[in-house]
């Protein structure tokens, strides 16, 4: 299984059958090789997070966290443009979502295209260096999202950070 895979499952809306399938991903984390000790270690941790908190208080953090923090969301273009209403913000999210069907997919979900889980989806699916690629584009603004959740103390800090520092060109050279 993908980081990237994992990566989204974990940033997406908490539910019961994300904690059903805790032990799986802890193991697919534990026996992967494309995962450094240290991004195992932040996983976990929130793998643990999760395990240990009833899932109500889960929903709740989520959505506190998330959806009622605008500095906080998984809606990447929403930190480019601002509100729903900019429109900039449209013919972005039209374009992401143009990519996304020259790969084959169709967003089957409500979200839209920005969605950070959506977007690992997608990168799940790329070869490692097109991954990294592709996900370079929202270097920017994965920084400012790792930053402000970080002020902010949540447990899902480690994972945005995570996701930017293999969001860089600079992992193509090594």
């Amino acid at each position: 299984m993908s980081i990237y895979k994992i990566l989204s499952a974990l940033l997406d809306y908490p539910d019961q059958e994300l904690i059903d399938h805790l032990p799986e991903i802890r193991d697919e984390i534990g026996k992967s090789q494309d995962i450094d000790m240290a991004e195992k270690e932040s996983m976990r941790k929130l793998l643990d997070h999760l395990a240990n908190t009833p899932l109500i208080d889960l929903q709740e953090d989520y959505v506190k966290t998330f959806d009622l923090t605008p500095e906080h969301s998984l809606h990447l273009t929403h930190h480019l443009f601002g509100d729903d209403n900019d429109r900039n913000r449209g013919p972005a999210l039209i374009d992401l979502g143009e990519l996304y069907k020259d790969y084959g997919i169709t967003v089957a979900s409500n979200e839209l295209p920005d969605f950070l889980p959506l977007v690992l989806e997608f990168a799940a699916m790329l070869e490692d260096n097109e991954a990294t690629t592709f996900l370079s584009d929202a270097n920017k603004v994965l920084t400012v999202l790792t930053d402000n959740l970080t002020k902010a103390g949540t447990p899902y800090a480690p994972l945005l950070s995570i996701v930017k520092s293999r969001a860089t060109l600079t992992r193509l050279a090594a």
